[in-house]
């Protein structure tokens, strides 16, 4: 039976191409992905200990803790005294952005850092390698990463522009150096200052944010962490550097680890669709050799043995495609490593790490989906009697296990679309999405199962229009595309799996992002909103400029703070009160917005619903500075429709000032008189001093701001649904090319009694398009359904969330699902034309 798995295996090799492909693609899939997270994890994990590999201990003030500053200059020289400590030197970071020739920022923004300079006696910082000049040593001087400085063409010498969170200040090139650290990788910048600016911009003079801690000898991490903690202040942290290169490489793993899972979940799906392609494969191979496996039934062999046969020859097929496969998924790899590279992102050097578990898991992944997929045509293919060899009838599904396949998938569909629902109501969110999540699986399967059944009476609907547009050749590809509903319900099927989770994500993206939308425009006023590009603080003195530039109407600063108001923590937003109504749309409930800047409280209409309060309640709030608590009773002002744009709670800044040493301002909104044009634009750029680390974003700026993530993560969802995509196609490929095999002597009567190759080749293209754009129908059905679903579980988190059913990208799938059948059609159609009418005829 071996030797005849190996002959059929050989015999069948053009039918088992599209086979050997889609688990070749599952496979490569599974294996790039688990060795592509390896290589990214074992490189990060070299970079990582090698960082640490000098340090016994870094020592890290909780500046944000209590009355800590910093770490004092006097603390470092006592922690350098000891015998254990070799040397101990002190960093201060912050953000810190390089503008190019043009003014205009390198990097990424929040990856953009600064730091300072700490030579040694011999005048070097061993963290840094200078490929060119030296570090800082005046306060006039700075020092750039090899990649800052070859974006931006400078060399030593220069005058570069660089921004903090204050104004943009001219500094000079003293050298260019070299970095592992990860930031720099990761596509940003790094500026190193001489340490007393960097002490002024980012702490205070004299202090330190950590300090790092090299042993003397052979003193052990353990020793010089004993002997450095009685010299430390109250708020700070100390560790060994093994460590925190043990901590950083596990909090490495659980990154890669995510990463890994996402992938590995959107190559599941890839196989799952797989699956369906390869039992259409072996269910069509068994009925073409009915009279075969009868034969060997009737010369002795057993049923055992026949099942047996079949499963062998998937198996050997899945070996084939996994080796395969895992050789495509190292290229992969490889082209994962350097579009990462592409985006700007530096991966540290390191060699493709190929684990046995990767190795293991693309075999058994591959011959185990291989195995199962072809599991229930073997079973068919062991229950053929012997008398079967006596005719040339392939054997049909009785009633019976028609009317079984019905039922049992009714039960499946019913029960999951009922979870979904109950899901759906569920307001909870988390255990709503997991009902809707093992729901929408169980209604999956059962709709595959009932495909079959489905096909014919969705078929009949498009079949008078068929015959009408393409006359005899829309009959006939009508007629054919239901003659196996089995097999035609396992090919929709994968395409179906594949449209209902784009269509899914699709609504739910589409949804999301117009509520979004939809809140960004109805709620603000303003014409520019300014914010830093990393992310980080602005500086008072970027309100006081926007402030005073040219055309502006009205502004008003975001400011994050909190303070305790009955026994809760909560969080507050600073305003320019004068401002407010200018840059926001704020229906008012009762009260007057007019109190905001008198100091009064504005809160939103949900909040005081639920607390019992109105316009003129006193309420007793709690501020805090350094650790000390300052009561204070706040009148509430206004009470106003709940708004995204800002916090359920609202003071003017001038309420804040007292308990807010370095206000934490995060944007400044900015109404303009004429509305968004060049000029104002301009304007406000001008006032930040051509800031490059500042971003002016128009009307338009904004709303991609706030929506264009779902956006993004739409496209990226897409690309890796493609996988599951494009083998569904090999599906609708290898059905058509099955088919066009098993109708040979019908091609070729039906050539003898006229029907012309351009009619031949129309058939099974309206064959193929009739196929996938039925299987489209359902997966835009379902995924549509799910989407609702899905998105009811959030709706009360989301201002203004309506379900919206994008008409037109769910057009333009059907479209493409009617292309792909045309594609998929063009080996087909073209084999069936080419047939030898006579040759045909007398095939069995």
């Amino acid at each position: 039976m071996f030797r005849t798995a190996l002959r059929n295996v050989l015999a069948h090799k053009a039918r088992l191409l599209m086979t050997v492909l889609a688990v070749m693609l599952g496979v490569a899939f599974v294996a790039g992905t688990l060795v592509f997270t390896d290589t990214l994890g074992n490189a990060f994990r070299k970079q990582s200990a090698k960082g640490y590999e000098k340090i016994a201990v870094e020592i890290t003030a909780q500046t944000g803790r209590g009355d800590t500053e910093g770490l004092p200059d006097s603390v470092v020289k006592r922690i350098e005294a000891l015998d254990q400590v070799d040397r101990a030197v002190g960093r201060v970071d912050g953000f810190a952005g390089v503008a190019d020739r043009k003014g205009k920022l390198i990097g990424n923004g929040w990856a953009n850092s600064g730091g300072n300079f700490a030579p040694g006696k011999d005048g070097k910082d061993p963290s840094y390698e200078f490929t060119q000049g030296e570090g800082p040593t005046s306060p006039g001087q700075i020092a750039l990463d090899k990649d800052t400085a070859d974006k931006g063409k400078y060399k030593v010498g220069d005058t570069v522009r660089v921004a903090t969170s204050g104004p943009v200040k001219e500094y000079t090139l003293a050298g260019v150096f070299t970095t592992d650290l990860g930031a720099v990788n990761a596509g940003g910048s790094l500026v190193l200052f001489e340490t007393s600016v960097a002490q002024r911009q980012y702490l205070s003079p004299g202090q330190f944010s950590t300090v790092t801690v090299t042993p003397q000898g052979n003193a052990s991490d353990d020793a010089v962490l004993a002997a450095v903690k009685p010299l430390l202040p109250k708020d700070t942290d100390a560790e060994t550097g093994t460590k925190l290169a043990d901590d950083e490489a596990d909090m490495i793993k659980r990154e890669m680890s995510g990463m890994s899972s996402m992938l590995l979940s959107f190559a599941g799906i890839a196989l799952f669709v797989g699956i369906f392609l390869i039992a259409n494969t072996f269910t069509m191979l068994v009925a073409q050799r009915t009279r075969e496996l009868a034969l060997m039934r009737a010369v002795g062999a057993s049923r055992r043995q026949v099942k047996r046969s079949v499963i062998l020859e998937a198996g050997l097929v899945g070996v084939l495609a996994s080796a395969v496969g895992f050789g495509l998924g190292l290229g992969i790899a490889v082209g994962l490593r350097s579009l990462v590279g592409s985006f700007g992102a530096k991966i540290p050097n390191g060699p493709l790490i190929i684990s046995p578990t990767a190795v293991l898991s693309a075999l058994i992944v591959g011959v185990v989906v291989t195995v199962l997929a072809a599991w229930l045509p073997a079973r068919r293919a062991a229950k053929i009697p012997p008398v079967a060899a006596m005719s040339s009838v392939h054997s049909v599904a009785s009633a019976k296990s028609l009317l079984i396949r019905n039922i049992i998938g009714s039960v499946l569909t019913a029960a999951g679309l009922a979870a979904i629902v109950v899901g759906a109501g569920n307001n909870d969110g988390t255990d709503g999405r997991i009902m809707i999540a093992g729901g929408a699986f169980l209604a999956l399967i059962g709709v595959i199962v009932l495909i079959p059944q489905l096909s014919r009476p969705m078929i009949a609907l498009v079949r008078p229009l068929l015959v009408r547009a393409f006359g005899v050749s829309g009959k006939l590809a009508s007629q054919n595309a239901v003659r196996n509903p089995r097999r035609t319900g396992a090919t929709a099927s994968a395409l179906a799996i594949g449209l209902t989770l784009v269509t899914g994500l699709t609504v739910i993206g589409v949804t999301v992002g117009q509520a979004v939308d939809k809140a960004t425009t109805d709620n603000i006023r303003a014409d520019y909103l300014v914010t830093m590009s990393s992310g980080t603080s602005l500086d008072t003195s970027a309100v006081t400029a926007l402030a005073g530039a040219k055309g502006v109407e009205s502004y008003s600063r975001g400011q994050r703070a909190h303070f305790e108001i009955k026994g809760s923590n909560e969080n507050v937003t600073g305003v320019d009160g004068k401002g407010f109504e200018g840059v926001f749309n704020v229906d008012t409930i009762s009260g007057s917005l007019k109190t905001l800047p008198e100091g009064q409280l504005v809160i939103q209409e949900s909040v005081a619903e639920d607390k019992g309060w109105k316009a003129g309640d006193k309420l007793p709030v709690v501020f805090e500075r350094n650790g000390k608590e300052t009561p204070k009773t706040l009148t509430v002002g206004a009470i106003v429709e709940d708004n995204e744009m800002f916090s359920s709670y609202v003071v003017d800044q001038k309420v804040l000032a007292p308990f807010e040493e370095k206000p934490d301002i995060t944007e400044v909104w900015v109404k303009m008189a004429g509305g968004q044009t060049e000029t104002n634009e301009q304007a406000l750029v001008d006032s930040l001093g051509n800031n490059p680390a500042m971003t002016v974003m128009d009307k338009q700026d904004i709303r991609n701001f706030f929506g264009g993530m779902i956006n993004t993560m739409l496209n990226v969802m897409y690309g890796l649904l493609a996988m599951a995509l494009i083998i569904a196609v090999l599906g609708v490929v290898n059905t058509l090319a099955m088919s066009v095999f098993e109708r040979q002597q019908e091609i070729g009567m039906l050539r003898a009694i006229g029907l012309d190759k351009r009619r031949v080749k129309r058939m099974i293209r309206l064959e193929a398009v009739v196929i996938s754009v039925f299987g489209a129908v359902i997966g835009v059905g379902l995924g549509s359904f799910l989407g609702w679903a899905i998105g009811e579980t959030f709706r009360d988190s989301i201002p203004g969330y309506a379900l919206v059913i994008p008409w037109g990208r769910i057009g333009i799938f059907l479209l493409l699902a009617g292309v792909v059948g045309v594609l998929a059609s063009l080996w087909p159609a073209r084999s069936a034309a080419k047939l030898n009418m006579l040759t045909a005829i007398k095939t069995e």
